[in-house]
């Protein structure tokens, strides 16, 4: 077994989950999407990006493409709704949860399609 590949499945599979925590709910009730869980998300999907940088074949360039996709997007839901909650002082409405929910959304695609590539790519191994 080869640890590299383990903590890079582990970094890879724990990014969409946490992902998944926070965008499942209601798209209309901030209280069922915890900020901290969003933070987490951040962070381990920003881990993931910097583990695929070492990979130098086309399925590691489509890895770090949709790890950087969903990068942007987590810390665009970030942003989203520090300006509501700390800037603007509208605080999370409808329409700032909607948003972030669905910024998170895209971020989980681009973790999903990450996952199947993944996966994708251990099937076609050959010992």
């Amino acid at each position: 077994m080869n640890l590299e590949k383990v903590i890079f499945g582990f970094f890879i599979v724990l990014a969409a989950t946490l992902n998944f925590g926070f965008f499942i709910g209601d798209i209309a009730r901030p209280e069922l999407h915890n900020v901290y869980e969003l933070f987490a998300a951040i962070v381990v999907n920003l881990v993931a990006t910097v583990l695929k940088f070492g990979d130098r074949t086309q399925i590691g360039a489509i890895h770090l493409a949709t790890s950087l996709v969903a990068d942007l997007q987590l810390i665009a839901a970030a942003v989203a709704w520090a300006m509501a909650v700390h800037v603007t002082g509208t605080g999370m409405t409808v329409e700032v949860t909607s948003s972030v929910v669905s910024l998170s959304g895209g971020a989980l695609f681009a973790n999903v399609v990450s996952v199947v590539i993944l996966i994708a790519e251990t099937v076609m191994m050959r010992r």
